[in-house]
């Protein structure tokens, strides 16, 4: 079967995608390293809310510990939308320009 992205026929991962292009895109996201910090931002603000929230609210606080579980959930939510966002991305782009490699004089 060949690879999603160069279609040669390789080995490929889970995503389809031969050893290559995986390290291309690896080497690609890194551009975007700080996507992390909006879900962790808002898996943050469900946290406290949730947990400082509720029992402020006179409600027991093993409740208010669902809100530990719900940050989790968006931030682990969030990152695999983005992941799978970037990876569409990646794919539109196209191949990566060659290396600029500088001449001596």
């Amino acid at each position: 079967m060949p690879c999603v992205r160069c279609e040669i026929d390789a080995p490929l991962n889970a995503k389809g995608w031969c050893k290559a292009c995986e390290s291309a895109y690896d080497t690609w996201v890194r551009r975007y390293a700080t996507d992390i910090i909006w879900p962790a931002v808002i898996g943050m603000v469900l946290v406290t809310g949730i947990g400082m929230g509720i029992p402020l609210l006179g409600i027991s606080y093993l409740i208010a510990l669902s809100g530990i579980f719900a940050g989790a959930g968006a931030i682990a939510g969030l990152y695999q939308l983005n992941a799978r966002r970037r990876r569409k991305q990646f794919l539109i782009a196209g191949p990566l320009p060659r290396a600029y490699l500088p001449t001596r004089t």
